[in-house]
């Protein structure tokens, strides 16, 4: 039997003829935790993290929000002629294509940021997103160029989605790692707020853009106002991003691996393998061993995020359309009714981020699920009745068991994977279950209405999404209060890392 086999599981009897020799054995096997190994966080560094994420996802949604909710002015400025399903169809379509690229700019960024660091990613994805979405207000109409102009676009849709690949990955990745271990769920959850906050930013500024000029001069040039904000906002989010230094656990990897040791210590191979990051073949080193070595939470990781955005999507999306298109609601109305659910969202979620930090993540999120399967043909009934009050009352209950998905996965997420692979395995999870599930959501449920001619076709599609984020749920560990994998406990001030030693200390034997 192998030595070490043998030290750790000591025979009984010699445990009792030298317990001090034992103890002694048992603490170089297992050092307990000192002060030096606890991060303790600086609120206000941990506050301007979190800050400077949130506006990047912000602007990522506000961009995606704003092509949402001009699909059907986008699909007649694009894409005329043909019916109006049509127009929409070929809108949606375009939509759904800057999702087919994402899985490429997570692949590219997210091992990048695991290399290089995390804010000098999040700054590039930043003014890439920026400057497609500057472009997207640009572009001449179909009236004008012709052809070029949907060509013109899909381009520019095809930059936004690379951008986006490697955005939410290293956002959640970013204020993971800095939050505090017992806060984690709460300040995840501002991630998400900005989330909101873009999609009420768009909303609000189509609907007073559209009540303002009207649709015949939205069509002929108002359009183009809310993407040419997205420029000045991108770079906004950039300077803020560009004065924060790097997460504690990512500072605290890369002095691991480039830490010098005596000739004696390291063998080559040791060397070698310390100095691989550095490598040029680290990107392809890199992605193999994500796919490789961390393939079954990949698995949980894209069935988790697929019902989220299938659910998440439907809601913030795609209903406007649906209620302009399948209940005859006027645009400004439609999208109202959507800023006041989302208004109520915002207000509650950073309270789902302090339940999901006392009482766990699993609890929270197999709550959202649950909602949205039991709820969601109750809720487009009411949705259907076409009264205000009625559609309120459906969009509230999905929205209330959005927002316990919301306020939690960008705690949960992070915290499936090791710090060395962390930004590389959740963007490219994230960014294939977008892809596959998210993006085309308004696509699916447009063309599974056109088909079946059922309205209800949205909750049928919503129940099978949260079906399979119950199931990915159930296989899910529990991370709520605990240190992110391959990275030290983290606490909010120094009386807790000496209380944190202290439990952990072992009691002296006599």
């Amino acid at each position: 039997m192998p030595a070490s086999n043998s030290e750790a599981e000591p025979d009984p009897e010699a445990r009792k003829r030298h317990p001090n020799l034992f103890r002694a054995m048992q603490r170089r096997l297992n050092p307990p935790l000192r002060r030096t190994d606890i991060t303790v966080t600086d609120e206000r560094v941990v506050k301007r993290a979190v800050k400077a994420a949130a506006l990047g996802n912000a602007m990522e949604w506000f961009d995606f929000g704003i092509y949402s909710y001009l699909a059907v002015t986008i699909g007649k400025v694009f894409f005329p002629g043909g019916s109006d399903t049509t127009q929409l169809l070929s809108s949606f379509a375009t939509f759904a294509v800057a999702f087919l690229v994402r899985p490429l700019g997570g692949t590219f960024f997210g091992p990048l940021g695991d290399r290089i660091g995390r804010k000098k990613v999040l700054a590039a994805t930043m003014m890439l997103m920026a400057a497609g979405t500057f472009c997207v207000g640009l572009i001449p109409s179909y009236a004008t160029i012709g052809l070029w102009a949907p060509v013109l676009l899909i381009l520019c849709r095809l930059v936004q989605g690379f951008s986006t690949g490697g955005e939410y990955g290293g956002a959640s990745t970013f204020i993971a790692e800095y939050a505090p271990d017992k806060k984690r769920g709460f300040f995840g959850s501002f991630l998400e707020f900005g989330t909101l906050a873009g999609y009420i930013a768009a909303a609000g500024l189509v609907a007073v853009l559209t009540g303002w000029l009207g649709q015949p001069t939205m069509e002929d040039w108002g359009w183009r106002i809310p993407f040419l904000i997205g420029g000045p906002l991108g770079l906004i989010g950039l300077y803020l991003r560009m004065k924060l230094d790097e997460t504690p656990a990512f500072q605290k990897l890369e002095a691991e691996k480039t830490h010098v040791h005596s000739e004696a210590e390291v063998t080559p191979e040791q060397a070698e393998q310390s100095y691989a990051h550095l490598s040029e073949n680290a990107p392809q080193k890199d992605v193999s061993r994500i796919f490789t070595q961390q393939w079954p939470t990949l698995i949980l990781c894209i069935c988790l995020v697929g019902a989220y955005n299938i659910t998440d999507y439907m809601l913030l999306s795609y209903m406007p359309t649906y209620l302009t298109d399948e209940l005859d609601y006027d645009d400004t109305h439609s999208l109202l009714i959507l800023l006041g659910t989302m208004a109520v969202l915002m207000s509650v979620i950073t309270q789902v981020g302090h339940l999901n930090d006392r009482f766990g993540r699993k609890p929270l999120l197999m709550t959202g699920m649950g909602g949205f399967f039991l709820l969601s043909i109750p809720s487009f009934l009411l949705v259907k009745q076409g009264s205000v009050i009625a559609v309120v009352a459906g969009m509230g209950m999905l929205g209330l068991s959005l927002v316990c998905l919301l306020g939690t996965m960008s705690a949960a997420l992070p915290a499936l994977f090791p710090t060395d692979v962390r930004y590389g395995s959740l963007s490219i999870g994230y960014n294939l279950s977008a892809s596959i599930f998210g993006g085309t959501t308004p696509l699916v449920i447009t063309a599974l209405i056109s088909a079946t001619g059922s309205d209800m076709m949205p909750a049928y599609y919503s129940m099978a999404a949260a079906l399979v984020g119950i199931v990915a749920v159930a296989f899910m560990k529990e991370t709520a209060q605990k240190p992110l994998t391959g990275s030290p406990p983290s606490v909010a001030t120094k009386e807790e890392a000496v209380n944190l030693v202290k439990s952990q200390a072992q009691e002296p034997r006599f």
